[in-house]
């Protein structure tokens, strides 16, 4: 397992983590699914015992998995498997549920949701603590009362490095100036790299203010390990955001099948060879410090895990762009 340096702080973390969406199991905001199906608590706590032994230290989670259910079972987890939870190094984040507040990063409700967080967790302080969006209210009203808020929770000595997630290049450039994280977080995988190009404007953007980024998605939710049958495509319930999601439809199931074909003659056709291409293809970029899929159980984990012994050369890297990135 590698270990990589969050900017000039003494944080290390696994260039494999854990991503802790999946144990907030089945969630609805508004009418709208934002979970997923619900997981087995013995399940992961195998698949969270072998993932330390096998070097991994990085766990991502979020006040809205599970509204507050998954950072409650992390932290029971580690208390079952005898694991110190400091040894870890654990983030949280929040921003998707605003409360009685007219925005979720009005400054109280931030420091609100942090001390939530640190409750759920068990812990007096949490690692990387990111705003979960980059939407600051109307002309940006909210940026500066959220910036000055996560600087007073550094000093206070409750948060270690601050982070930004977010979903559009625009807003990543609007707050970093402001902000000034060490960690960006957002999707990236061999579908989508547009995050993490080097020449890209938030891959400059990372160059230019010494920043790293930490992806999520790396898996495209599965979709690259060739797991779906075109003409039988999953069926998700009520409660879990992979209902409506587009990927899943037999149309792009369809026309994924002939690019994962390509991909498996050159790759192997195995889970854990398709996730190890993946995987590494990510990590292959020199600003991403860490991927964090998701997971259910150890059989996951393990997969994922063979990312850490896997090599890919620079005409794979290329041979993988020019087949999954290729225009419909």
């Amino acid at each position: 397992m590698e270990f990589r340096r969050l900017g000039n702080s003494d944080i290390e973390i696994s260039e494999m983590g854990l991503g802790c969406w999946t144990m907030g199991g089945l969630n609805t905001d508004q009418g709208k699914s934002v979970g997923w199906a619900d997981v087995d608590e013995d399940e992961v706590v195998k698949a969270v015992k072998t993932a330390i032994d096998y070097g991994v230290n990085h766990f991502d989670n979020a006040d809205v998995y599970g509204n507050g259910r998954a950072e409650r079972m992390l932290a029971r987890i580690l208390k079952r498997i005898g694991i110190r939870s400091d040894e870890m190094i654990i983030a949280s984040k929040m921003g998707h549920d605003a409360g009685e507040y007219a925005h979720a990063y009005e400054p109280a409700h931030i420091r609100n949701k942090c001390e939530q967080s640190l409750r759920n967790l068990d812990r007096d302080h949490i690692d990387i603590y990111y705003l979960h969006h980059g939407n600051f209210g109307r002309n940006n009203q909210y940026i500066q009362g959220a910036a000055d808020t996560l600087d007073d929770l550094v000093k206070e000595g409750k948060i270690r490095l601050k982070g930004q997630s977010a979903y559009t290049a625009a807003h990543f450039k609007t707050s970093v100036p402001v902000i000034k994280p060490t960690v960006l977080q957002s999707w990236a995988n061999a579908m989508d790299s547009q995050f993490i190009e080097p020449n890209g404007p938030v891959g400059q953007l990372m160059a230019e203010n010494k920043l790293f980024f930490i992806a999520f998605n790396p898996l495209r939710q599965a979709t690259l390990l060739d797991k779906y049958d075109p003409d039988n495509p999953p069926q998700f319930e009520e409660g879990d955001h992979r209902r409506d999601a587009d990927k899943f439809t037999h149309e792009n199931l369809l026309a994924l099948q002939p690019k994962l074909k390509k991909i498996k003659d050159r790759f192997g056709n195995s889970i854990p060879e398709l996730a190890s291409m993946a995987l590494r293809f990510v990590l292959s970029f020199p600003n991403v410090a860490g991927v964090i899929p998701g997971f259910r159980n150890e059989e996951q984990v393990l997969a994922n895990l063979s990312a850490v012994n896997r090599k890919l050369t620079r005409g794979d890297i290329a041979f993988i762009k020019r087949v999954l990135m290729a225009p419909e």
